[in-house]
């Protein structure tokens, strides 16, 4: 359909959604009516903009944000391929996949079974916005032993088979990254079962979704650590995003990953060695050493000051899109202290006198190495520096 045959129908639905017949309308009417609807769709096109989210890059790696599980009209999902994009670029992602289900197409009476397609479709966009686009699918099997996400694919196809093990088998010979997803989905049939054994030993089983969507399970948290699988958070996305921009109190669940680049070897690298953390509400999560890292990069202590009743003042600085949340775990300094993202908060406390770094001992309780226990850090300030001034005198 031309531009010429879609204004006059898009004009006729605005007029019709009002009841008002067209028949009254006279034709310039329809004409500035017609102008007036293309410059509103112009302006808000024009007008999108994309808000980075920042975190710190770590560990001589770079941090790129990366949302590797959601859905389009090519399986349950709400929307065309293309405006995944869109989304995922205005909301300051770097890396995306589509993972439409193999299995389940709702819609294949409207749209052809083509697994590829997606992919196909949303890569010119994909290219043009910078946003790097990762070939992808959704296995989708009953609980036991759920979902799972393959990545790095060449072709879907391959993985059109009823039996799991041969499903798996064919991802694997494609070198994809499968991951386990939304292990806690149906809370009456949740567990690690043998089947999962049989894929982790396989070596089919990779990751695991620790965070999908606005669910958290701890019980994946805990696997995650013991069997070494990748933390993953997604969004698990099917509907059209509301988001307007992404922002530290409202943002989707993603997974940062630490790569040596922003290329698909580099992310897949990252990826099968573990160098990643979820950013789930106001929380970070997964191993200890890139949660360390993490605090480590985004934190500066500045104007420290030293007062004539043994205390010490000073600025702890926050660089990140998520706040630091810290409970004491040792004996200085106030029993919590909270500091915004992009803010700073002052800290005041009682020192002894000492030659050696003061140590504050905290806790950050949202930067969770385990189920409801926060990263260890301490807070090192440099000690008080007396100088002493002598008189010299003549003998």
């Amino acid at each position: 359909m031309d531009v010429g045959t879609r204004w006059p129908m898009l004009e006729w639905c605005v007029w019709k959604e009002r009841g008002v017949s067209m028949r009254r309308i006279p034709r310039s009417r329809l004409v500035v009516a017609s102008v007036l609807v293309v410059l509103l769709m112009a302006g808000t096109l024009g007008a999108q903009t994309r808000r980075e989210i920042q975190f710190p890059d770590i560990l001589g790696y770079k941090t790129l944000k990366c949302d590797l599980h959601m859905h389009t009209v090519f399986s349950d999902g709400l929307v065309w391929p293309t405006v995944r994009v869109d989304e995922a670029w205005r909301e300051g992602l770097d890396v995306i996949s589509i993972t439409d289900h193999i299995e389940y197409q709702p819609h294949k009476a409207d749209v052809p079974t083509n697994h590829n397609r997606p992919y196909e479709i949303a890569f010119p966009r994909a290219k043009e916005r910078g946003i790097l686009l990762i070939r992808g699918t959704e296995i989708t099997r009953d609980t036991p032993p759920g979902h799972f996400n393959a990545l790095f694919l060449d072709d879907v196809n391959p993985l059109d088979t009823p039996d799991l093990l041969d499903c798996m088998a064919a991802a694997a010979e494609q070198r994809a990254f499968i991951w386990w997803n939304h292990p806690g989905w149906k809370p009456d049939k949740k567990g690690w079962f043998d089947i999962h054994t049989t894929l982790y030993e396989k070596k089919y089983m990779h990751g695991i979704e620790v965070v999908n969507g606005r669910s958290y399970y701890p019980e994946a948290h805990e696997w995650a650590l013991e069997k070494n699988l990748t933390f993953m958070g997604t969004s698990d996305i099917h509907a059209p995003s509301m988001l307007e921009q992404s922002s530290p109190e409202k943002h989707r669940s993603m997974t940062l990953v630490f790569a040596r680049g922003k290329t698909l070897a580099a992310v897949n690298e990252a990826l099968v060695a573990g160098r990643t953390l979820v950013w789930y509400e106001s929380q970070l999560i997964g191993r200890k050493e890139y949660l360390n890292a993490m605090f480590r990069a985004a934190t500066t202590i500045a104007d420290i000051e030293y007062g004539q009743d043994d205390t010490v003042c000073f600025r702890l600085m926050n660089h990140c899109d998520v706040a630091l949340e810290l409970e004491r775990a040792g004996k200085l300094g106030p029993k919590t202290v909270s500091v915004p993202p992009h803010a700073s908060t002052l800290i005041r406390a009682k020192v002894p006198a000492s030659s050696e770094p003061h140590k504050f001992e905290y806790a950050v309780s949202n930067f969770l190495i385990a189920p409801a226990k926060g990263l260890p850090v301490s807070l090192e300030v440099p000690p008080q520096i007396t100088i002493e001034i002598g008189v010299e005198t003549e003998n």
